[in-house]
This record gives C-alpha cells, structure tokens and sequence, in this order.
C-alpha cells in the first residue's frame, strides 16, 4: 500500500514539478551518482559505466531540447549549453576508453553548477 502511494506522489510531483527543477534535480542526480563512484573508485567499477550511461542520456536530452527550433532560450545561452554538452559526452568517451577518477571532477562540476542555475530564481525586472 506505501509503495502504491508513494508512486502515485512521484507521479503527481513529475506533473507539478517546473521542468527547470526537474533538469536541476536529475543532473544534481547524475553529479551525486559520479562522486559515489570517483570517492569509491576502486569499489566502483561496476556503477562507473551505469553512471555515465544515464550522464550521458540525461545529456543527450538536454542537448535535444535546446537545439530545437521551438527552443526559446537566447542563441548564447544555447550555444553555451550544446558546447557544455559536447564536452561532456567527449568526456564520457574519454572516461570509457581510459577510465581515471580524476577524469569525472569536470563532469560533475558541470553538473552541480547547471542544477545549481537552474534553481536559481529569476531576478524579477
């Protein structure tokens, strides 16, 4: 009976969740997965390629979503995010080819200072 109830929570909280937070909150995610990893990274060979794979699919979306043509964001701001993007999943890439720990402190650096924009609240002009 919890189960059912807290699955209908996370079902309503996805519908009333701003998809800035919701973004905020999946790379804050993706962030946290990689420092488990990178502080336990003999232990962690095996949830490595588990976390770059939704790193990199969380990515992916996001980089399918601001080269829209209906994207409104400004073209800089655009620009930024793909270049962010591409830089990530060439990381990603480099870390499966010759995986270091210290390889992932950019990626998750990325990842907690975006989520961290995103919850930033708008000035008001």
């Amino acid at each position: 009976m919890q189960n059912q109830a807290a699955m209908a929570y996370q079902q309503v909280a996805k519908q009333t969740v701003s998809p800035r937070i919701r973004e905020a909150a999946l790379l804050s995610r993706s962030a946290s997965d990689l420092q488990r990893v990178r502080d336990n990274w003999a232990a962690s060979q095996n949830e490595l390629e588990t976390a770059l794979q939704f790193n990199r699919k969380l990515w992916t979306i996001l980089l399918t979503s601001v080269t829209r043509q209906d994207n409104p964001l400004p073209q800089q701001l655009k620009e930024n995010v793909v270049n962010l993007g591409l830089f990530i999943i060439n990381r990603t890439l480099d870390i499966q080819i010759a995986p270091k720990e210290e390889k992932l402190d950019a990626i998750i650096n990325i990842n907690r200072e975006l989520a961290a924009g995103l919850r930033a609240v708008p000035k008001s002009e």
